[in-house]
């Protein structure tokens, strides 16, 4: 008998969380596009937690160019990655 261990996808809350503990956002929206992708790549049969926009301002963002304003998003989602996340569209604010 083999056991499967079933990871949760992830949640416009965990993301939120995450964000906040990572990089303090004065601003934060993350909004889960995944329904809308249905039939793509990286979509899944339940039609949530695979694909999110966030649009966020932080004072971590400043001084920086975008792509390391991005890395500082994509680090602080890594471990969403593993339970199913397949695309982040990052708009910084």
């Amino acid at each position: 008998m083999t056991t499967r261990t079933t990871i949760p996808l992830p949640t416009v809350a965990a993301l939120e969380a995450a964000l906040r503990e990572a990089l303090a956002p004065t601003q934060l929206e993350v909004i889960d596009e995944s329904a809308a992708h249905a039939g793509h790549s990286g979509a899944n049969a339940e039609g949530y937690g695979t694909h999110f926009r966030v649009r966020i301002a932080s004072p971590k963002f400043d001084g920086k160019p975008r792509v390391a304003r991005h890395r500082l998003v994509y680090d602080a989602l890594q471990v969403f990655i593993a339970q199913g996340l397949h695309a982040i569209a990052i708009e910084v604010l």
